[in-house]
């Protein structure tokens, strides 16, 4: 690492991005945002550019939690207003 070069964080988005994909969705756009933050920063010579294949890796789990996510609201809201429909159709 040069002098100067923030040291990478590509361990710490790759491990956020493993667990928005298993655990915890809401890590996904966190990992995915500190990715792009890190690789743009390595690309402008201000990061260290060591880690950068982990830290495109955490990026794409990153984006695949953050489309989890995305399809377990869609899903929620989908089976809420089902059961309102359901509700509405029994009160009748």
């Amino acid at each position: 690492m040069s002098e100067g070069m923030k040291q990478d964080r590509g361990a710490l988005i790759l491990v956020l991005g493993i667990v928005s994909i298993v655990l915890c969705q809401i890590l996904g756009p966190v990992a995915w945002v500190m990715g792009n933050n890190d690789l743009r920063d390595m690309q402008a010579g201000a990061m260290d550019p060591k880690g950068q294949g982990i830290t495109q890796a955490g990026k794409i789990c990153g984006v695949i939690g953050t489309i989890m996510l995305v399809l377990g609201i869609l899903w929620a809201i989908f089976v809420f207003v089902l059961g309102i429909g359901s509700i509405a159709l029994s009160a009748n």
